[in-house]
């Protein structure tokens, strides 16, 4: 008996993702679990695998197409069977043999309306449109089979907040200016946004219209620190098995400092008006990849010595590279470190990664002059940066937890204590 698969709900906000390629043809006999498509969701490249035994029948979108959550995916069932017809709005079936070949293109489809009184829209689609006050019942779709999607509210958002143009208008007035035709001043080059910048643009966008974006900046003397830090690197890396940096300490640090500030590893649940604190310490590390920015989180931070962490770090952020993390690896986390120290500059006002309330950014290390005893002398001075949620911490609170950390970098020896 055939068996419809469709792309499942795997939580975490994640409606929909991108065929990056299939793993088996129609005709191709499949074990149970065997993986039969890679899927980029969110921010990760995962394999999906068979339910069941069997014989693919169909396969019901091409590589490269966008998926949504509840949209059929593959047949299954016996060999020879025939599959049903195809439902949730998917391309047609690939023929048996043609692994190569791809099905030939019918033009787009106008948007599907929904049937009278019928709103097609995932969980979070229908959370956000609550959140900025849009009825879904007057949104058009544009999504497949009708379904409303998150751009659909967006637009619809921005259109109930412009005031109407052409009541605003002079009697006569002319129309305003459209924009430049492509390649109107000069060459140009057009290039799609891949599926991880447009998952990023929609991340940095919902966070700045959710938080109340507050960056408290501070200085932190980390001479004792980089000195701690070149003594145990050798010792740490002698065996060539993890390369210890700087980090691992911020990491430490950022732990140590939110056990005593507990409201900054919270999360808001809006949706029920509710702090949710977090009694677990997951800490999202921020990893520059050439497709761009990509967020794992390090679980239980603060029960993990510095080898360990330096360790995972490590292991972190080159699966983050190669794209090879785990959904279940990208989420939990309850606070955020980005560090450019690497690159320079001297200050920047993070974004807070969603649902949580802050994230800390440490900067270049560089070496100013500094007063210690009444006597002027070299230090080593690094830029502190936290940026963290209006709405929820107040700016005293921010400040403390800022001092916090400053004060856990500059003694090395207080933070192995608190440890």
């Amino acid at each position: 008996m055939a068996f419809e698969f469709r792309f499942p709900d795997v939580g975490e906000g994640i409606h929909e993702g991108k065929i990056v390629q299939w793993l088996v043809a129609a005709g191709d006999a499949v074990a149970v679990d065997q993986p039969f498509v890679k899927v980029e969701t969110d921010k990760a490249v995962v394999d999906l695998p068979a339910p069941a035994a069997g014989t693919v029948l169909a396969l019901h979108f091409k590589a490269g197409d966008t998926i949504h959550v509840g949209d059929l995916l593959i047949t299954f069932g016996e060999k020879g069977e025939k599959p049903t017809a195809a439902s949730g709005g998917a391309a047609a079936p690939v023929i048996p043999g043609a692994r190569a070949a791809a099905p030939a293109q019918a033009p787009p489809a106008p948007p599907v309306p929904a049937a009278p009184g019928k709103v097609l829209a995932t969980p979070h689609t229908r959370a956000y449109a609550r959140k900025l006050g849009v009825d879904l019942s007057s949104v058009a779709p544009t999504g497949k089979n009708g379904r409303i999607t998150d751009e659909d509210v967006d637009r619809a958002a921005v259109q109930a907040e412009a005031p109407s143009a052409a009541p605003a208008r002079a009697a006569g007035a002319p129309p305003p200016p459209a924009p430049p035709a492509p390649g109107a001043f000069g060459a140009e080059e057009r290039v799609p946004l891949t599926h991880l910048r447009k998952v990023i643009a929609d991340a940095m966008t919902r966070s700045k219209h959710t938080s109340a974006h507050v960056t408290h900046l501070d200085e932190a003397d980390v001479t004792d620190l980089v000195a701690a830090y070149q003594k145990v690197k050798p010792l740490v890396e002698k065996d060539g098995k993890v390369k210890f940096t700087l980090m691992a300490f911020f990491v430490k640090a950022a732990a140590s400092m939110l056990k005593a500030h507990p409201l900054l590893n919270a999360s808001y649940d809006e949706a029920r008006g509710e702090l949710v604190y977090h009694r677990f310490v997951n800490l999202g590390i921020a990893v520059d990849t050439p497709e761009g920015l990509i967020v794992p989180v390090l679980k239980d931070a603060d029960k993990k010595d510095m080898v360990q962490v330096a360790r995972e770090l490590q292991d972190l952020a080159a699966r983050a590279r190669e794209r090879r993390l785990s959904l279940d690896e990208l989420k939990g986390g309850t606070f955020t470190l980005t560090n450019v120290g690497a690159i320079g500059g001297l200050v920047a006002t993070p974004i807070i990664h969603q649902p949580e309330l802050a994230i800390a950014a440490f900067f270049a290390v560089k070496d100013k002059p500094g007063v210690v005893e009444g006597q002027v002398v070299p230090r080593k001075i690094m830029n502190v940066g936290l940026s963290f949620d209006h709405r929820i911490i107040d700016g005293a609170e921010g400040a403390r937890a800022t001092s916090d950390l400053v004060r856990l970098l500059e003694n090395p020896v207080y933070l192995m204590a608190r440890m």
